[in-house]
C-alpha cells in the first residue's frame, strides 16, 4: 500500500524497528495496566463514542497506527467495519493476537493507498506525532481525500512546544524515535488545511502515562 504523492520519512525505517522492540510491552502494559485503553478513561471514551455514532453508518472505518489495536477492537465490538494499520509488524502481530475478531494489516500512514471518498472514517489516535512537520500535511491531506462526505478524522496527540527525541521507551526498551508536538491551534490549522471542518476539540492535562494532549474531531463537508 503505497500513496506516491506523500514523502517517506527520513527515520522511518528505525522508527519501525524501534516500535517492533517495545511491541510486546507496550502491548503487555495495556492489557495488565489499561494504558491506552479508552474504556478506562472516561473522557478519551467519550470522544471515541462521539466518532463511532458519527461514522457508524458511512462504511469502512480506519485506525492508521493501531499499535496492539486496543480502540481498533474497542469500535469492531461497537458494531463498526473497522481495520487497523501499523508500520510495525511486531505490533500487528499483537494487534492479531489480542483481537483475532479483528482485520489489521501492516503500512505506515505514508504508505497507505486509499481510494477517493472510500471510508467512512479515519483514525490517528496518538500514532501520527512521529511524522516530520513537513509530512504531517500531506497525510492528513490524503486522509481527508478518502473521507466521504460526512466522514470524520480523529486525531490525538501529544502538545507541546518542542520535539523530544525519545532513546528508551516502555519498560526501558531502548528506541530512537522524535515526538513532534504541536500546539492545539497548529493541529487544528492543519487539518482546516487538508480541507476539514472541526467539529470538537478536546484539551487533556499531563497524566502518569504521557504529558499534556488534544483531540481533534474534523468533518468532511463535501
Amino acid at each position: 500500500m503505497r500513496a506516491h504523492c506523500i514523502d517517506r520519512p527520513a527515520d522511518l525505517d528505525v522508527v519501525r524497528e524501534s516500535y517492533d522492540q517495545v511491541a510486546d510491552n507496550y502491548a503487555h502494559m495495556v492489557v495488565t495496566t489499561g494504558m491506552g485503553d479508552v474504556r478506562r478513561h472516561p473522557w478519551l471514551k467519550a470522544s471515541i463514542d462521539a466518532f463511532a455514532d458519527s461514522v457508524g453508518e458511512l462504511g469502512p472505518v480506519l485506525d492508521v497506527g493501531c499499535g496492539p489495536g486496543t480502540v481498533t477492537g474497542y469500535l469492531a465490538e461497537r458494531g463498526l467495519d473497522v481495520s487497523g494499520v501499523d508500520l510495525s509488524p511486531r505490533m500487528i502481530e499483537n494487534a492479531r493476537r489480542l483481537h483475532p475478531h479483528c482485520r489489521f494489516s501492516v503500512a505506515s500512514a505514508t504508505e497507505l493507498d486509499l481510494g477517493e471518498a472510500s471510508l467512512g472514517g479515519v483514525l490517528g489516535w496518538w500514532s501520527l506525532f512521529n511524522l516530520p512537520r513537513d509530512v504531517l500535511p500531506q497525510v492528513l491531506a490524503h486522509f481527508a481525500r478518502a473521507l466521504k462526505p460526512g466522514g470524520h478524522l480523529i486525531v490525538g496527540t501529544h502538545v507541546g512546544e518542542e520535539d523530544a527525541v525519545r532513546t528508551e521507551a516502555y519498560g526501558g526498551v531502548p528506541v530512537r524515535w522524535t515526538t513532534h508536538k504541536w500546539q492545539p491551534e497548529q493541529l487544528v490549522d492543519l487539518i482546516e488545511q487538508a480541507g476539514l471542518h472541526p467539529v470538537a476539540e478536546l484539551r487533556l492535562p499531563a497524566d502518569e502515562w504521557s504529558g499534556p494532549g488534544v483531540v481533534v474531531m474534523a468533518k468532511r463537508s463535501n
